[in-house]
């Protein structure tokens, strides 16, 4: 009983001792941040802290904080408090407990195991990661760089994760010499949607170094849908299939399914190409019905239909014998169009996600080019480089009218003047063909094709190819 006793003495006389820690730590931390503030300029009267940014500003030598993410300081020092304060209500919490125990069974004691495994889970850990966070908070100095301007991203205290820290970091060249873009140092670009997806973010972004990635490209998917795109660059290893096969010869590959075990087969509802048959219902994606199945898919684009909507190849390629060469397939797809374009000698790229089905493994898989990229990206390719742009099972009567107008004014940009734009089968309520109608025609492109076809009672379809004038500066 003695030596019960005295054991929970011992143990209420650390917790003690750590409360008493952990209220002397809360205040340097406040301190610490009064301290920053302080030198910041930020108690001074509203006449000197003018003066204060003025200096900055006019290459004063305390710093540039013009573009500093105050809020983002001012959230991150707050993180640091709050887990404080919550270690301390977690302790208090645990003292409360012991005295309640004590008094329902006096007999009971708490082994040396005990007290490591609480000092470990409950306290080391919660400090370590408060001082972690608590070093992390950085403010840019003037002193920082050659030319004044500060070395640290103003975002650079949103984000805890290191890894993201380091890849946003402005990255100076070796010997202060100017590369071959006229820059003497560079930045990682990320979307600024990242920054309303900062969990996920954080989440992509905690890896080791060198080892595996985490099997987590659906995770890479989301933040690029959302609009964190581009994502960051990883330094870890990409996981591939484990039972990699050699894939088929480019003679047998464009019209036949691939091997199966060469695709990740993770998040997805079906574990080989089997089960992605049409007939499936449960098959995990709606677009591109049949698009699986490549003796449905060979018919396409070379055999004529009963639908007026439907154009072949052959027809699109006459209109510019011999002018169309590289083009890209803006289209829901496993590189079918691309396939048969090629048996034209024309290269086509293929734009393609992941959405319920590996449609980039299968494209590539096929001998051709997927480029993964979302509606929210710009295309990159340079001005007026494509001989053709084809869209298919994609841009239908569900998307924003001005998210649209974007998107459109991009494929101009990269389209050729007398390239082709290939309108294939584009679908939306007969109340909102006129809006539709407005968005091809407002580049004044020449027709070549102009199709309106009904698709059901309320629906149609428009199909068109069209081509971009010259334009004189």
């Amino acid at each position: 009983m003695e030596r019960s006793c005295c054991s929970r003495f011992r143990f209420s006389r650390v917790v003690g001792l750590i409360q008493i820690f952990l209220g002397g730590f809360v205040i340097i931390v406040s301190l610490t941040s009064l301290l920053r503030l302080y030198h910041g300029g930020f108690f001074f009267n509203e006449e000197q802290m003018c003066l204060r940014f003025q200096a900055f500003r006019n290459g004063g030598s305390v710093g540039d904080y013009s573009d500093f993410d105050m809020k983002a300081f001012s959230d991150r020092v707050t993180e640091v408090l709050s887990q404080m304060a919550g270690l301390q209500e977690k302790l208090e919490s645990v003292v409360q407990q012991i005295e309640k125990e004590k008094s329902v069974s006096p007999e009971r004691s708490i082994s040396k195991s005990q007290y490591q495994k609480f000092l470990e889970e409950e306290v080391i850990h919660p400090l370590y990661g408060a001082h972690i966070s608590l070093r992390l908070i950085r403010i840019p100095r003037k002193e920082d760089s050659e030319d004044g301007s500060p070395k640290e991203d103003p975002l650079i205290n949103f984000f805890t994760v290191e890894e993201i820290r380091k890849y946003i970091s402005l990255k100076e060249n070796r010997l202060g010499k100017v590369n071959i873009y006229g820059a003497s140092k560079s930045y990682n670009s990320i979307g600024h949607a990242c920054v309303l997806m900062k969990k996920e973010l954080e989440e992509y972004m905690n890896y080791d170094i060198g080892s595996y990635c985490k099997d987590d490209w659906i995770l890479a998917q989301r933040l690029m849908i959302n609009g964190c795109d581009p994502l960051p660059r990883r330094r870890c290893l990409a996981r591939a299939s484990r039972l990699y096969m050699k894939p088929l010869p480019i003679n047998e590959s464009l019209w036949r399914l691939p091997d199966h075990r060469n695709v990740r087969w993770s998040h997805y509802r079906c574990g080989n190409y089997s089960c992605l048959s049409s007939t499936n219902p449960k098959k995990g994606f709606s677009k591109c019905s049949g698009c699986f199945e490549m003796e449905k898919e060979r018919l396409k684009w070379v055999t004529s239909s009963s639908l007026r909507a439907d154009f072949l190849i052959s027809d699109v390629l006459s209109i510019k014998p011999g002018e169309i060469r590289i083009g890209l397939d803006y289209s829901v797809t496993t590189g079918s169009f691309a396939a048969r374009m090629r048996e034209h000698n024309v290269t086509i790229i293929s734009t393609a996600l992941n959405i319920g089905a590996p449609f980039s493994e299968t494209i590539a898989l096929r001998g051709l080019v997927p480029l993964y990229v979302s509606l929210n990206q710009r295309l990159p390719f340079f001005d007026n480089t494509m001989d053709l742009i084809h869209t298919s099972v994609f841009l239908d009567g569900w998307i924003d009218l001005q998210m649209m107008d974007f998107m459109l004014f991009d494929w101009d940009r990269v389209l050729r003047p007398g390239g082709l734009l290939w309108i294939d089968k584009f679908f939306c309520s007969r109340k909102d063909l006129d809006d539709y109608m407005y968005m091809f025609l407002q580049f004044r492109y020449r027709k070549h094709k102009w199709v309106v076809s009904p698709k059901s009672k309320d629906e149609v379809y428009l199909s068109a190819v069209l081509e971009k004038p010259p334009r004189s500066l």
